[in-house]
């Protein structure tokens, strides 16, 4: 992902993440001009080496999209973002060395799941981030529980588990049927 084309990537996004995961939860649609607003947002601490998309002729198929972890900087500022803090912060990002990044999502269009492509781009991308940018940690945000393949994917990065998140539902409506999500 390149910070001087957020505008095709915010594009790319929303394809990928349209055709992925609009099915799943509510299904909701996302555009592209939320997704060019965040990304905007984000270009401050973007590292062009750690959010990845995959195409075929031209048209985006997968995406990865992880930032460095900014809780290594924070720390420094003492729970306080002022002018002096963000002058703080600038002065660490640049100074200081953040060796753990963090996964926002992953998408993979439904027409190229199960061929191997999550894969590929976790495991090529893994050893790119360890050998230019000296990433040694990595943190997946969230899992589902109905996504054993991902599962075995974070397994297989040879990462620690730090801490396991688990996902309630609460069914207001008692005479509503409760249905599990079902297993990707």
């Amino acid at each position: 992902m390149k910070k001087n084309q957020l505008e095709k990537f915010a594009h790319d996004f929303a394809e990928i993440y349209n055709k992925a995961w609009a099915n799943h939860g509510e299904g909701t649609q996302i555009e592209v001009k939320k997704v060019l607003k965040m990304f905007q947002t984000m270009k401050p601490i973007l590292d062009e080496h750690i959010s990845w998309f995959i195409y075929e002729n031209e048209k985006p198929i997968a995406m990865w999209i992880n930032i460095p972890d900014l809780n290594q900087w924070f720390k420094y500022l003492n729970g306080k973002f002022g002018w002096l803090e963000k002058l703080k912060f600038l002065l660490a990002k640049f100074f200081i060395k953040n060796k753990k990044m963090v996964g926002l999502v992953f998408g993979i269009v439904p027409e190229w799941q199960r061929k191997g492509i999550d894969g590929f781009m976790i495991w090529e991308g893994t050893k790119h981030f360890r050998k230019t940018r000296n990433y040694t940690d990595y943190e997946m945000q969230w899992i589902g529980d109905f996504n054993p393949r991902m599962i075995k994917i974070a397994e297989n990065l040879e990462t620690k588990v730090t801490r396991k998140l688990a996902t309630y539902r609460y069914i207001f409506d008692r005479n509503l049927p409760f249905e599990r999500h079902k297993m990707l």
